[in-house]
């Protein structure tokens, strides 16, 4: 976050309410810090031998002298140890913007499903219930919650369930989210608004050299941004690396937690737009999953219309419809990855499947994208005990599947933690509305930056759409819960950095293709720089979150905090799930988005 954005804060909301505020900011600081640096856990947690597990019997007695005794036995003991280590790490603060509190009106917080006035301000009453439910967190407070339409909260409850596995959600920080007023918000407004304008541009274009004249004048004014983030080359942002992402850390030097530190992940600016992982059919056994999607065309433009728009923050249901295109088609452009990251079911186990399937030479379609077991992590256990295999117990692709899917779900509830009970961002859509009435109807009370609105993208969006609203391409708009972290996002940075502490990431693949930029139903070689499987995986989740910006629904921002956000989750499952192996394990290792390497 730029230093001049700063703004006072309320009581950090999240704090149990008969906690005092010092002592719930006296935890803060270390964050992860003990679990992800490899502090020491008890030595119980390492007893796997069969002295070991004797020692424990001990105490037992007879009755428990056999093995299952001792298996049950250090069943318990390892989950009490584990318990006690996650309890052990502090809470760390949880920075917000301070925007819920300076506007009185709340147009910097997230009010979508509320009733709302028609300039689209919330009711402020309908607003109180809400964050009376927001603060003590009781179910019944929720049910209290007037609605402005029949578009339900999403999931505001489940994300208090407790975690038995890694840590808890509110052990997970991440830097407060840039302000309604600052010099972030207004770059990363200029960034959304011109993607909304080149969604329909083949990625092609997307590379040095190009003649596209709109690829290049949006480079050109995000290069020119006072407080722009996204990948650049020399200070610059380039045709090759426009709306490419990044991921955004605490900077662990501030103990306050406010302070922001930006990576481009390695891979990411590095051939295709899109990951190689999603231009392959994905194996499923006997069964083949196509890389073909169904696109949605270019008519596809929704929420420019006023009414329209109040609607929607009104939570009423969407008047429009998804019209598709008929021809199935790899993703050519960002209006194909928006239809994709709609509702990405695939998501989490493709990669797994090419990864963790033998290479079929024969028929290349059933088979994945390396010869045998050459694509796992060279810790894997297995790569090196001669009379035994891994499966779907431990270190076998059903395994890591397994993991794949209890870490999604993980990760929901620490990231919608933070949309809940900590940040309440407005979605990029509610941001539009406030730009609408401050230059169409002269609301001047509405504190846009300068810099957005005298951008070349708002402009181009107010003369193809005919008002000031930012363009969506789902007919609902974004889901009914905050903009800020982006939930998409997490589900993606949990399941790349898993796959790369799973499989080898240094793995160069080979014949990388690209869609044909004439008939996007055709893939033709792409030639370049080598693609790796760590800077695809990398790749591949920034594309998914990347994806819901194109759509309209998320800013720069809400994604690049995720994949930190994610990483960090990860960390704290594994090295959780290491100390349950019996198998002689050194520990899993990977890239993490920042570059550095990590050993659990």
């Amino acid at each position: 976050m730029h230093p001049s954005e700063s703004q006072p804060t309320a009581s950090t909301p999240g704090a149990p309410h008969n906690t005092p505020r010092r002592h719930f900011l006296g935890q803060a600081g270390a964050g992860l810090a003990g679990l992800a640096s490899g502090a020491a856990v008890a030595p119980s947690l390492l007893m796997g031998s069969a002295a070991a597990q004797a020692q424990q019997a001990g105490t037992g007695g007879a009755a428990a002298a056999g093995y299952d005794a001792q298996f049950l036995r250090r069943s318990e003991q390892l989950r009490i140890d584990l318990a006690r280590a996650s309890a052990a790490v502090p809470i760390p603060p949880h920075p917000v913007n301070g925007d819920d509190a300076l506007y009185a009106n709340k147009i910097g917080s997230d009010t979508r499903g509320l009733p709302h006035n028609a300039r689209g301000e919330v009711d402020l009453p309908a607003w109180n219930l809400a964050t009376a439910a927001f603060a003590s967190r009781d179910p019944a407070d929720f049910e209290k919650i007037v609605l402005g339409g029949t578009r339900k909260l999403v999931n505001p409850i489940g994300t208090l369930a407790v975690s038995l596995d890694g840590l808890n959600a509110a052990q997970f920080s991440l830097p407060p989210a840039p302000t309604l007023a600052g010099t972030q918000r207004a770059g990363e407004a200029a960034e959304i608004y011109w993607v909304a304008l080149l969604r329909d541009v083949p990625f092609s274009e997307f590379q040095d050299g190009t003649r596209h004249a709109d690829v290049i004048a949006a480079a050109d004014e995000l290069s020119r941004a006072p407080d722009f983030h996204g990948p650049k080359v020399n200070g610059k942002v380039t045709p090759q690396t426009l709306f490419r992402g990044a991921a955004w850390y605490v900077d662990s030097n501030d103990r306050t937690g406010r302070t922001g530190r930006w990576a481009t992940p390695p891979g990411v600016t590095d051939g295709p737009y899109i990951s190689q992982f999603l231009y392959r059919d994905v194996p499923l056994g006997p069964q083949t999953l196509s890389a073909r999607i169904r696109t949605y065309t270019p008519a596809n433009e929704f929420l420019t219309g006023y009414d329209e728009w109040l609607n929607v923050q009104n939570g009423k249901a969407p008047a429009g419809r998804i019209a598709f295109d008929p021809t199935l088609r790899h993703i050519a452009t960002t209006r194909d990855l928006a239809a994709y990251a709609h509702a990405a079911v695939a998501f989490s186990f493709a990669a797994n499947q090419l990864l963790g399937t033998p290479l079929s030479a024969a028929q290349p379609g059933y088979g994945g994208l390396f010869a045998g077991d050459k694509s796992l992590a060279p810790s894997n256990p297995y790569l090196k005990l001669k009379t035994s295999g891994g499966a779907s117990g431990t270190f076998g692709s059903a395994y890591f599947q397994s993991v794949l899917s209890l870490a999604t779900s993980l990760a929901i509830r620490v990231n919608y933690y933070q949309k809940w009970y900590e940040q309440r961002i407005l979605r990029p859509e509610a941001f539009g509305g406030l730009v609408h009435h401050r230059l169409a109807n002269r609301v001047n009370e509405y504190p846009i930056h300068e810099s957005f609105l005298g951008s070349q993208a708002l402009e181009r969006s107010r003369a193809k759409n005919g008002t000031y609203l930012l363009s969506q391409v789902y007919p609902e708009g974004a889901p009914i819960h905050s903009s800020y972290p982006g939930g998409a996002a997490i589900i993606a940075a949990v399941t790349a950095t898993l796959l790369k502490a799973f499989y080898d990431e240094s793995l160069v693949i080979a014949n990388p293709v690209q869609p044909d930029p004439s008939d996007p139903t055709r893939l033709i070689p792409y030639q370049g720089p080598a693609l790796t499987v760590g800077g695809e995986l990398n790749k591949l989740a920034l594309n998914y979150g990347s994806g819901r910006t194109a759509a309209g629904i998320h800013w720069r921002s809400d994604a690049a905090a995720a994949y930190a956000q994610g990483e960090a989750l990860v960390v704290s499952l594994l090295r959780e799930q290491k100390q349950t192996f019996r198998e002689p394990f050194e520990g899993f290792s990977f890239t993490r988005f920042d570059g550095t390497r990590i050993t659990i």
